[in-house]
């Protein structure tokens, strides 16, 4: 299954992609795509409906990050070794762990907001990993079985904020809109691969990322056994696993993002996103604080 949140933006409604591509409306059935929908009894129930008995989704709708509600968006860095390599980073022998604010997730399609004062905004292609069970010291072998999904993501990352201004990298990766996801969760029996998926990133127009998810150091399995080692991971939990080479970071000279600039990410059987660079305003800060809803007030 292809499962979408579609809407506007904090009013987001569950629905599914059919057969055709058409995006039905789940909202009768369900109440979100989220961690209370993504276990195995629950989608082995969502399995059970026939797609043509839902009604559509308005034409048109904008689609929302594609799992709501999540408790927690973890990232690993520096997981592939060509992306280590540009930026003169050593391979790591462990998982790299960080977590990026969930207010920071997005939907696939919105904008991206450069924030004040940033200098070297940057993009990275990722594959992200939805949890769907409770997950504490499990196994490696048994691993797979409590991802319920895969989705899309964009790890978009402010490089001065995140590597120039001391502490952690969180404040780098945390920002409005920097963690785009979707446009679907694909459920873990429809994917065919998670890791052999061709991840592409294009900025206007020029690419600047090309890989595949074989080239991981650390593959899905690994990372999902070893986090639960550390932490337990729950239902709805997101994440991202790193990224190819090809980020601004690594370009000769390095090249960053500036409003304006398109970014489009493709992956596969995970679907398709493009972003437009919006510089930040005082109305827009305002607008979301009275508002309490995303970055689609931002158009």
């Amino acid at each position: 299954m292809r499962l979408v949140r579609f809407g506007s933006s904090g009013s987001e409604k569950p629905g599914l992609v059919d057969s055709e591509g058409m995006v039905r409306d789940l909202s009768g059935v369900i109440t979100d795509v989220d961690g209370a929908a993504l276990g195995p009894d629950q989608l082995e129930r969502l399995r059970q409906i026939d797609p043509k008995r839902l009604r559509l989704a308005p034409a048109g709708s904008r689609l929302g990050p594609c799992v709501g509600g999540v408790p927690n968006l973890i990232a690993i860095g520096l997981n592939y070794r060509d992306h280590a390599a540009e930026t003169n980073s050593p391979i790591p022998d462990q998982p790299v762990v960080f977590n990026k604010h969930t207010a920071s997730i997005s939907g696939p399609d919105d904008p991206i907001i450069c924030p004040p004062g940033s200098q070297k905004l940057d993009w990275e292609i990722e594959l992200g990993v939805i949890i769907g069970r409770r997950c504490w010291q499990v196994a490696e072998n048994d691993a797979l079985d409590f991802v319920s999904g895969y989705c899309l993501a964009n790890d978009v990352s402010e490089r001065a904020f995140q590597s120039e201004m001391g502490g952690q990298w969180t404040k780098g990766k945390s920002s409005l809109s920097f963690a785009p996801l979707g446009p679907f969760l694909v459920t873990a029996d429809a994917l065919t691969d998670p890791q052999n998926l061709d991840l592409r990133l294009d900025v206007n127009g020029l690419r600047r990322q090309s890989g595949n998810t074989r080239n991981m150091i650390f593959g899905v399995q690994f990372i999902v056994s070893y986090l639960s080692r550390f932490m337990a991971l729950l239902p709805g939990d997101v994440i991202i696993t790193g990224t190819p080479a090809g980020v601004g970071l690594g370009q000769k000279p390095q090249t960053f993002l500036k409003a304006g600039d398109i970014i489009t990410l493709e992956g596969g059987e995970l679907g398709r996103q493009r972003q437009e660079v919006v510089a930040f305003d005082e109305e827009m800060s305002r607008r979301w604080r009275s508002a309490q809803i995303a970055v689609s007030l931002a158009k």
